[in-house]
């Protein structure tokens, strides 16, 4: 009976509607235009988040556990981001890379993207880790704690900068916000502050920002041309979708922008108009009900814990999940299997927390 109980998993109050979201994108399996590599690339991926998901909330019983995960993530970053700076100070040519639009951002040659496959993956995880430093800075009592985290959080900021992502700039506003919503309404004069810093800044920092406001350039363009074709497929599919894995198998029958068959278009470039395309709309609905759940549950222990590292740490998971919901409207970084299950972990944090008994001390 010991061993059986070591066994069973820990139940959790989302395990019904994870189940859901399981069952209906295995079920977009059956109306793929090629099933066998859905099902490979179902199960291999759907596993690990799975995995993941269950793995930390029955292993992380300890506040000295939570502590250490969250310092990996953020000592992570600090490699992550030193080796970004690498690459911005020896260069890196971009043009090959298509990356920007040359002709409306000329004075624009180096994106850097370290360790990750482009620059909008590395600044969603940047947008993730910075997220978590401020919630812990905001919250620690300590005045060198405080001082580091923040240095931490400028130098994260500064890397960010340098990847151009114009969606994760805007994740920051929205982070910034809920920071100033859920711990302190003097966090938002840090609005205050970014146009003098954008003053000191470089040209390209400058024309990309006011991109967002004028958005002429071949990348809106033709994620706005992406956004329509994944609109026609949730049109003529929307229970199941098109298949899970498959958007880049049924694009070409929909591409009324390009116009290229031989180009290969993996995602939607918006989280939500891909999910719903490939697993269909109930299988986006059940994704926005797992995470309006998680971050209700955050939100929870935000306002009942007594210890200050708990909040922070659960302020910070919080902006970090709605730093990748907001970016998630111009982008799909979790399409990236590594951001995926960055996502899954903080979810897993949450519950974690969520049943542990030191969230009340």
């Amino acid at each position: 009976m010991v061993l059986l109980k070591k066994l069973l998993l820990k139940r959790t109050p989302f395990d019904e509607i994870i189940a859901l979201l399981v069952i209906l994108s295995a079920a977009s399996i059956g109306v793929s235009p090629d099933r066998d590599f859905s099902f490979y690339n179902y199960y291999h991926l759907m596993g690990r988040y799975i995995l993941i998901y269950y793995l930390v909330i029955n292993n992380l019983n300890t506040l000295q556990q939570l502590k250490r995960l969250v310092w990996s993530v953020l000592a992570s970053a600090v490699v992550v981001t030193l080796y970004g700076f690498y690459q911005y100070v020896h260069g890196v040519d971009i043009s090959a890379f298509q990356w920007v639009d040359g002709e409306q951002f000329p004075e624009l040659k180096v994106r850097i993207f370290s360790t990750l496959q482009n620059p909008n993956l590395l600044a969603g995880f940047l947008v993730v880790v910075m997220s978590l430093a401020v919630g812990l800075g905001l919250h620690t009592e300590n005045i060198q704690g405080k001082l580091l985290l923040f240095a931490l959080v400028a130098v994260l900021g500064t890397c960010l900068v340098l990847t151009y992502s114009r969606g994760a700039w805007l994740s920051i506003v929205a982070v910034t916000a809920l920071c100033g919503r859920l711990y302190n309404r003097k966090v938002l004069w840090v609005f205050l502050v970014i146009p003098v810093i954008a003053l000191f800044c470089h040209d390209g920092v400058i024309e990309r920002l006011m991109s967002i406001f004028n958005p002429t350039d071949t990348s809106s363009t033709l994620r706005i041309a992406l956004w329509e074709s994944t609109i026609a497929m949730i049109l003529d599919k929307p229970l199941l979708g098109i298949g899970w894995g498959s958007y880049w198998l049924v694009y070409p029958e929909y591409d009324f922008f390009l116009n290229n068959p031989a180009t290969t278009i993996v995602h939607a470039h918006n989280m939500y108009l891909h999910i719903a395309a490939e697993i269909g709309i109930p299988g986006l609905l059940v994704f926005l009900a797992i995470i309006y759940g998680h971050i209700k549950k955050a939100t929870e222990v935000l306002s009942q814990t007594k210890n200050r590292w708990v909040a922070g740490a659960m302020l910070g998971v919080v902006a970090a999940v709605l730093g990748l919901a907001v970016n998630g409207f111009t982008d799909y970084v979790m399409f990236n299997v590594q951001m995926s299950m960055l996502f899954w972990l903080l979810n897993a944090v949450i519950i974690a927390v969520w049943e542990a008994s030191y969230r009340y001390n």
